[in-house]
């Protein structure tokens, strides 16, 4: 049966913090992908000077709001870890996101490899506004323990 998780649940789940908690709720579906949504707040902090009488949300915010989106679908391998990008491909942008608009994220984990003690996941995510595709992208993320951010130690 899908989940839903409201934004109280998501912020025990996500470590991110308002301005930059860019989801406001999610449901896990029964084949194990996200729906997510956010708002585009007229005031948000990234459309203010971007552009000044015509807003709209640069592309790496887009791409952020996928990602944390993207995050609910290693939920469980988050409590002790923190989600970093390890790798953004296939990035496109389709049409704008201005404030006002409802996002809608689908995001599908594709694949998992463990490495060592952390772990990497790979993911797709799509964004749209009233149906239309805005945003899609394969994105990867390293799952490392809190207190070590570091994607290759060695290095």
């Amino acid at each position: 049966m899908s989940q839903f998780c409201d934004i109280e649940e998501i912020k025990s789940i996500l470590p991110h913090r308002e301005p930059m908690l860019l989801i406001d709720d999610c449901t896990i579906e029964d084949d194990g992908s996200v729906t997510g949504h956010y708002r585009i707040k007229e005031d948000e902090f990234f459309t203010r000077g971007h552009f000044p009488g015509n807003p709209m949300v640069p592309g790496v915010i887009q791409c952020e709001i996928m990602a944390q989106t993207c995050s609910m679908l290693v939920r469980d391998y988050l409590r002790g870890h923190i989600a970093v990008y390890a790798g953004l491909e296939n990035a496109r942008f389709k049409n704008m996101v201005r404030p006002g608009d409802l996002c809608e994220i689908k995001a599908v984990l594709k694949n998992t490899r463990d490495m060592g003690t952390s772990r990497i996941s790979f993911c797709s995510a799509v964004l749209r506004v009233d149906g239309k595709i805005c945003c899609k992208a394969d994105m990867n993320f390293a799952l490392l323990p809190n207190g070590n951010e570091q994607l290759n130690p060695e290095e």
